[in-house]
């Protein structure tokens, strides 16, 4: 496997330079470990590209921020763009490569073709960014098909968007395995991602409710509590706690993601309880799991 001290990363900007080392690497008996972000990289994405390196002997990153999952009026124009410091994070930690295409490289001209994954995309997210995830699936899908890797990693936090991957790589035959990867958590509890530089200070301090709400909910539902109930504790302590509103608290199937039954506790086995609320312009979601 890679060592993780620092060395020269190899940055790629088309498809044909990113096959062409690829085909390199796997004629020498490599193998390759593929994370796709959308940059703005923090600790929560450094540890998937380390788990890539765990499980495959060479490993790309992707940083590609994706206009067709944002919806007009959503934050396409300011999300977070950090190229140098990116770049600098993951030559840092031993990333073989990074792949930074533009979006005529992604999507060229006369480009028509998407990948839907129908049922799914539409539950839980789906149903407040109805464009989404129809985004996410086609890019994905068309990264992998740059990048033509062993195995991909996805972070658990968006456990929707990993679900909906994986059904999508069964039902196409991509030649890939796809593997999740735990999400990593500040110390109050609240999951890392790229958004939570939206915050200002004093929504910092309150963020952290995200987890303690979903992670009360869960120790309950694993006691046997009925998810009508759970759901409508953690929504109100979500709204004591400062959060404007609360797009949904769900307890789910983990692979299908349909919702379990409201008035019926959990019996046996394993679910998932995802939950999406506002917090003053930023909207924060996180998922844990449940074992009764």
């Amino acid at each position: 496997m890679n060592s993780t001290q620092e060395k020269t990363i190899t940055v790629i900007r088309t498809r044909v330079a990113l096959q062409q080392q690829v085909r390199v690497w796997k004629a020498a008996g490599e193998t390759v470990g593929f994370v796709p972000t959308m940059g703005a990289l923090h600790a929560g994405h450094l540890s998937l590209v380390e788990k890539a390196k765990e499980t495959a002997s060479r490993t790309v990153a992707s940083i590609f921020v994706n206009p067709t999952q944002f919806a007009p009026g959503e934050d396409f124009d300011t999300y977070p763009r950090r190229e140098a410091e990116d770049l600098a994070l993951l030559e840092g930690i031993g990333c073989d490569a990074v792949y930074l295409p533009g979006v005529a490289e992604m999507y060229p001209d006369g480009s028509v073709t998407d990948v839907r994954v129908n049922g799914m995309s539409d539950l839980l997210d789906g149903i407040y960014r109805p464009h989404f995830f129809y985004g996410v699936a086609t890019v994905v899908a068309r990264l992998l098909l740059h990048a033509q890797p062993d195995v991909a990693i996805f972070g658990e936090k968006d456990f929707q968007q990993l679900q909906i991957i994986r059904r999508m790589v069964r039902d196409l035959g991509f030649a890939v395995r796809i593997i999740g990867g735990e999400t990593r958590r500040d110390a109050d509890g609240l999951a890392q991602s790229s958004r939570n530089l939206y915050l200002s200070p004093e929504e910092r301090q309150v963020a952290g409710a995200m987890f303690a709400a979903l992670h009360r909910a869960a120790v309950r539902l694993s006691l046997g509590a009925k998810p009508a109930d759970v759901r409508a504790e953690a929504t109100a302590h979500l709204l004591r706690s400062g959060f404007r509103s609360v797009d949904y608290i769900a307890l789910v199937d983990s692979d299908s993601l349909i919702a379990l039954p409201d008035e019926v506790a959990l019996t046996t086995g394993s679910a998932r309880l995802l939950g999406a609320a506002w917090l003053g312009r930023t909207r924060l979601i996180d998922n844990l799991s449940v074992t009764r």
